[in-house]
């Protein structure tokens, strides 16, 4: 069980693509957040898809999102936050620009004060201040 704390929680856009496939439930918060960041990742989707299936699934996903969740802003508070996930993945070697929308991610879920769930917490690693929460990817054995 997650601590209380973990009752709400953000869900990074590689964890909302591959939520219906998470084996382990009691992983996710209870109440699972997206951003809008989020939301705009998956809404480039459908328009790079390389066949029309692809396109279909990627645009229903994007529509289900946009049914289920109401994304948290990239507002002010998260702009300030975003100066320290910049500032601590250049003091980890990383390019901000590189991984620009996980930053925008990761300073939503530092300005609001809530944990981040993902699939791939290498994305997120070494950002100060951020409570990351990892999940067992589904296509990835331990």
């Amino acid at each position: 069980m997650l601590p209380a704390e973990s009752k709400r929680g953000i869900l990074d856009t590689s964890t909302v693509i591959l939520l219906e496939r998470i084996a382990d439930a009691s992983s996710l918060p209870d109440e699972p957040l997206i951003t809008s960041v989020t939301l705009a990742e998956l809404s480039v989707g459908p328009l790079v898809a390389t066949t029309p299936q692809e396109q279909a699934i990627r645009q229903m996903r994007l529509q289900q999102v946009e049914a289920d969740f109401r994304p948290l802003p990239f507002d002010a508070a998260a702009a300030r936050a975003f100066g320290q996930v910049a500032a601590s993945l250049r003091r980890g070697g990383r390019s901000t620009t590189a991984r620009a929308y996980d930053a925008m991610i990761a300073a939503i879920a530092i300005a609001r004060a809530l944990p981040l769930f993902t699939c791939n917490p290498a994305d997120f690693s070494r950002i100060d201040g951020l409570d990351l929460r990892a999940i067992d990817h589904p296509d990835r054995t331990s």
